[in-house]
Parts: structure tokens; C-alpha cells; sequence
């Protein structure tokens, strides 16, 4: 395998518009989604529409301030107008609490490819656990090259009608379940807060969880968080899972174009959507959020499932090469001061890909390899603390299984239950030496 690279590069090319004034505040992200690149193929647009986009704090606070991203586009992405407020119900919004919201004073912005803006901060009560609408009407076409997938949250969008977004009732022409440009909520906090940041795959992005539910085990985690006490409550969780996402490897590099068919075909398409490694994306989506101060890492999963079905089995990985990579990233979090916690790699034996008569993920050397990793993570003593996903949801009876009470259906990720019993399985104490 090829040296692990200093995948440093993705964030530093990025120019970030900063609002004016914010340094003396204390702001932490209450809510957040990792940018990914449209699908091969997929690249859908708006023009003179509105998105209505639904989002559920973690932790609280009385200004807020967002964050759009056109990581991955190759033009200008313009923005006509933004706004935020309490949700109501569905699309409609309590208009007691609609806040327009400016970018360096002005109520538009264009930002630049490959680039971020961060709005001005506005004065709005955002109770924890709770929903906010954020609004953003594009009144010239906008390729949505930049998206996170799998929102599994209802969003809206409204006919070519122009700026909808002071709308109380919203006029909805169409709903999407993704999250196109919005990455970030942040909230002026207690100087004390902090940013917890879960940074994995599908099984940190919900798949297997109920749709406009919030139980992903991040979301699970913030209500245990804000249940147990005021020290728990002023910390925020964000969710940085990506599905398909890798540790050490992009998707689609030049030797991973496919493996064999049929998932080799599924992989070319899906390809950048699955999302730039965890090593590359470390800084972007982990260091550059307000006030992080643990990291909770749940990657390598897909770094052994892929090679032989989505891609060449030349591709494969090992236990060392994993255990690596996650040294990589437990440097690279302590030179900021932040402490890492790591995760061990549920059981995926008979995981399937929507066909299931097609079960190739699964073979005796990736549970090795699986073991390996898992025993390092436990007993290497090299994290800050850490989580025993496997031991929480695996049949007892089948270590190599998750427990059928937990299963989703496809043998891999967890259903709401499941995702319960992995958040349960956290000790809140690895959270309180702040």
C-alpha cells in the first residue's frame, strides 16, 4: 500500500468568508452535515427557487449563524437571500422567530468556487433538541454539485417563483431528502461549551435509522447529553458521517475505478459522492468546527469491506494500515488540543448491498482484519478514550453478527434500536475533563 499522504491540502485551498466582529464571541456548532459531491450523472439545479432546509440543534444558544458550502463547485454559487426560524410544523415556520440573515452586511453573497461563506450572526433563541428552518433562494441556476446524501430529514423546495423565503407557510412544489450547500449551524454559547464531532461512514450518518426521526446515535447522544445535567448540556454534537466514506482512500482514485460486477458498476456511479477520505477531510470537517474539543473516529469499516466487491480486491488493505491511519489522525488532533476517542468496528457478517442474494462484502480475512483493529483500539491505549460499538449491538451467540433485534435488514447498519444501545454504549465521563 502506498504511503499514507498529508491530506492537509482540501481545507487549506478553501476560502472561507468570516462575518465581521465574531472574534470575541463563543460560538460552538450546534448542528452540521459533511459536504459531498453529487453523484456521477446526478447533478440536478435549481433557478429562481427556494430551499427550505429542516436541521435539529444539539445544544442551544441565543444567536445563531450558518454556514453554505460550494466545496465542490466548479462556478460561483449565488445566494439572493437567507433566513432562519423556528420550525412549526413540516415546511412552515413560527413567524415570531423569522431572522433575515446578511453576509458581511449585504443579503446576498456570491461565493466563490471551492469555497465557503458564514453568515453575519443574528439573534434568535435556539433551544436545544429543536428544529430551525433555514431558507436560501438562488435566483440564478445553481448546480447542486455540493450536498450531503443522506439527510434522511424531509426537506422543500418551491416552484421557479422567486424569493419564498419570508414565506410563513412555504410553498412547496417538490421535497428532496438531502442537505444541498448547508454545513454548518453554529450558537453562541457559555464560554465553557464545547463541540463534540463524530467523524465515520453510514453508520455515523443514520443509514438503517427511520427517516425525520433523529435517531442516528450522534442525535441519541445529544439528548442523553442534555438529559443528564447542565455540565452535559453545553456540549453540542456534530454529525460528520458520510456514507460510504473511507479512512484512508478517496473514492474513485485512477487504480479504484470499479471492481467486479455488479457493485463494481454501483461504485463508478456513486463515485466522489462517497466522500473525500477521513484523512483528507480531517481538517475541513473535524478541526475547522467552533470549539471542538473531542473527536469521536468510527472509520475503516468500508476500508475493509470494498476491496474485492466494490473495488479490486488489489485494493485491499490490513489491520496495520488501519491502525495507522487512525495514529495519523490522534496526532494531528492533540498538536489542536483535542481529544480523540475511538470507536471499534461493529460485526458485518452476510452485509449486503440491496441484493440479497449478492453477499460479497463479508469474508474470514476481513473479519481478521476487523479483529485486529478492534483489539488495537481496545487495548492499544493510544486513544483518549474509548467506545466498544462491536460489544454493544453483536449477537452474544455470533460475534461475527449483529444482533438480529438491532439488524436494519441488510446485516450492516443498525435500526433505531440499535442505534440507541450504540449511544448508550458511550460513557458520558469520557466527556467531562474539560
Amino acid at each position: 500500500m502506498a504511503p499514507l499522504p498529508d491530506c492537509t491540502v482540501a481545507f487549506c485551498l478553501l476560502f472561507v468568508f468570516v462575518p465581521r466582529n465574531v472574534a470575541q464571541n463563543n460560538w460552538i456548532g450546534t448542528w452540521a452535515a459533511a459536504p459531498q459531491a453529487a453523484a456521477q450523472g446526478r447533478v440536478d439545479t435549481l433557478h429562481n427557487q427556494t430551499l427550505r432546509l429542516i436541521v435539529h440543534t444539539s445544544a442551544g444558544g441565543k444567536k445563531v449563524r450558518i454556514k453554505i458550502s460550494n466545496t465542490f463547485g466548479d462556478q460561483p454559487l449565488r445566494i439572493g437571500a437567507a433566513r432562519i426560524a423556528r420550525r412549526a410544523s413540516e415546511a412552515d415556520i413560527d413567524p415570531t422567530s423569522d431572522r433575515a440573515l446578511k453576509f458581511h452586511g449585504n443579503a446576498s453573497t456570491t461565493i466563490p468556487p471551492h469555497s465557503m461563506a458564514v453568515s453575519d450572526p443574528v439573534n434568535l433563541e435556539a433551544p436545544a433538541l429543536s428544529d430551525l428552518a433555514i431558507s436560501l433562494f438562488f435566483p440564478e441556476t445553481a448546480a447542486l454539485t455540493t450536498v450531503h446524501i443522506l439527510a434522511l430529514q424531509t426537506n422543500y423546495v418551491s416552484a421557479e417563483t422567486g424569493d419564498a423565503t419570508e414565506q410563513m407557510k412555504f410553498p412547496v412544489a417538490e421535497t428532496i431528502i438531502s442537505w444541498p450547500f448547508l454545513t454548518g449551524v453554529d450558537v453562541e454559547s457559555a464560554p465553557q461549551a464545547a463541540a463534540i464531532v463524530a467523524l465515520g461512514s453510514s453508520l455515523t450518518d443514520g443509514d438503517g435509522s427511520s427517516m425525520d426521526a433523529n435517531r442516528r446515535w450522534p442525535d441519541v447522544l445529544a439528548e442523553r447529553l442534555q438529559k443528564a445535567g447542565r455540565e452535559d448540556a453545553e456540549l453540542a454534537v456534530l454529525n460528520e458521517g458520510i456514507i460510504g466514506n473511507r479512512l484512508l482512500s478517496d473514492t474513485q482514485s485512477p487504480q479504484q475505478a470499479g471492481g467486479p460486477p455488479p457493485l463494481g458498476a454501483v461504485y463508478k456511479q456513486l463515485g466522489p459522492a462517497l466522500g473525500q477520505s477521513g484523512l483528507a477531510r480531517f481538517d475541513r470537517d473535524v478541526l475547522a468546527q467552533a470549539r471542538v474539543k473531542y473527536v469521536i473516529l468510527a472509520l475503516g469499516v468500508n476500508d475493509i469491506l470494498f476491496p474485492g466487491s466494490f473495488i479490486p480486491r488489489t485494493a485491499s488493505v490490513t489491520a496495520q494500515d488501519l491502525i495507522n491511519g487512525n495514529r495519523q489522525l490522534i496526532a494531528r488532533a492533540h498538536i489542536k488540543g483535542i481529544r480523540v476517542i475511538g470507536t471499534t468496528i461493529p460485526a458485518f457478517e452476510h452485509a449486503l448491498f440491496r441484493n440479497p442474494f449478492y453477499d460479497r462484502f463479508y469474508s474470514p480475512e476481513k473479519e481478521k482484519i476487523r479483529r485486529e483493529v478492534n483489539a488495537w483500539i481496545r487495548t492499544g491505549g493510544e486513544f483518549d478514550g474509548v467506545i466498544d460499538f462491536d460489544q454493544a449491538i453483536r449477537d452474544p451467540n455470533h460475534s461475527t453478527q449483529l444482533l438480529p433485534a438491532f439488524d436494519s435488514g441488510d446485516h450492516l447498519h443498525v435500526n433505531n434500536a440499535g442505534n440507541v444501545a450504540q449511544s448508550n454504549a458511550i460513557p458520558l465521563s469520557l466527556f467531562h475533563s474539560r
